[in-house]
C-alpha cells in the first residue's frame, strides 16, 4: 500500500511540472522564469534582494536596514519545474525556499528557522520581479525607467488601477519609486521610496504584457508592502515578522502569469490567499 501511495504521489508531481508551460533556473543571485509563451521569453527576478530590519523608511539602506545573506541552490529537478534555495543570514537565521513551476505561474514555499539562541530582527524581505521585458518597456541599456508604469497595477477602490495612482508621492529618502504598507505594517517600516498613503484593497500588484493578452501579477502570505521599484521591477514583499530562539515560520507566494482576464485572476487569488479576503475585502 506504502509503494503504490509513493508512485501515486510521483506520478501526481511529474503530470503537475509536465503541464506547466514555464521553467525554472537560478544563477549568481537570479532566479528565471522561461517559457515558449511567456511574453518577453523570460522574466528575470533578484532572488532574494535583500532581507530587512523594521524602521526602515527614514533610516539609511545598507548601514541599517539590510541583513547581509548568501542564497545557494540545494537542488534542481531535471526537468527545470522545481528549485530548492537555502538563504543563510548574516544573524545565522535560514530561509529555505521550495520554487514550483505550475500550470499558471509559479508557487513559493518558504520555511524561515532561527537556529540560535537570539532573537532575529529579521522582519521581512524583497523578491525583485523584472517586468521590463514582459510589458515590452524595458530597456537594457536604461534599467531605470518609468515606461513601464503605464503597464503596472494596483486595487484600489474595488477596481484595477493602473499606475501611476491617486496620491502619487516624490518625496522621500530615496527617489524615484512607490510603496503601499501592507494591513498592520507601520509606515516607518517599509521601503524608503516614496509612501503612497492610499490603502490598497488586496495585496496583488501586476502589470500587462507588452499586446495585452497577458498578465503578471504576485502575492505573498503574509506580506509587508507592495513595491514599484526603479529597476523595472514590481514587488510583492513577504514579512517575517522576526524571529524569536529556535522559532520557525513558514511564508507562501505566487506568481501568476495568465490570460488577460483581471475577474478570473482575482476569483484565483482569493482561492490562493483566504487570509487576505477575510482581512482586506477583495472585491
Amino acid at each position: 500500500m506504502r509503494s503504490l501511495l509513493l508512485f501515486f504521489l510521483i506520478g501526481c508531481a511529474l503530470s503537475a511540472s509536465a503541464q506547466s508551460p514555464f521553467r525554472l533556473s537560478w544563477h549568481k543571485n537570479m532566479l528565471t522564469i522561461h517559457g515558449n509563451t511567456l511574453p518577453g521569453g523570460t522574466m528575470p527576478i533578484w532572488y532574494i534582494e535583500s532581507y530587512c530590519r523594521n524602521n526602515a523608511h527614514l533610516t539609511d539602506w545598507n548601514e541599517h536596514t539590510v541583513i547581509k545573506h548568501t542564497t545557494e541552490l540545494v537542488s534542481a529537478r531535471r526537468d527545470s519545474s522545481r528549485l530548492v534555495l537555502r538563504c543563510t543570514l548574516s544573524d545565522g537565521v535560514t530561509v529555505m525556499h521550495t520554487i514550483t513551476a505550475e500550470a499558471d505561474g509559479v508557487s513559493f514555499q518558504l520555511v524561515a528557522r532561527n537556529r540560535t539562541n537570539k532573537p532575529s530582527e529579521v522582519s521581512w524581505a524583497q523578491p525583485c520581479v523584472r517586468v521590463g521585458a514582459f510589458t515590452g518597456l524595458g530597456d537594457p541599456k536604461q534599467q531605470q525607467t518609468d515606461a513601464y508604469l503605464r503597464k503596472s497595477f494596483i486595487f484600489q477602490n474595488g477596481q484595477l488601477a493602473t499606475l501611476p495612482t491617486a496620491r502619487w508621492a516624490t518625496a522621500a529618502r530615496y527617489t524615484p519609486g512607490q510603496v503601499w504598507a501592507a494591513p498592520g505594517i507601520d509606515s516607518l517600516d517599509v521601503n524608503p521610496r516614496p509612501f503612497n498613503p492610499a490603502p490598497t484593497d488586496n495585496g496583488l500588484i501586476g502589470c500587462f504584457s507588452a499586446d495585452d493578452t497577458f498578465l503578471f501579477a504576485t502575492a505573498w502570505q503574509p506580506y509587508h508592502e507592495l513595491f514599484q521599484g526603479v529597476i523595472t521591477c514590481l514587488h510583492s514583499d513577504f514579512s517575517i515578522g522576526g524571529l524569536q530562539p529556535k522559532e520557525i515560520k513558514r511564508i507562501r507566494g505566487k506568481i501568476y502569469i495568465v490570460p488577460n482576464d483581471v475577474p478570473a485572476l482575482l476569483q484565483r487569488y482569493a482561492r490562493d490567499f483566504p487570509e487576505h479576503s477575510r482581512r482586506e475585502g477583495i472585491r
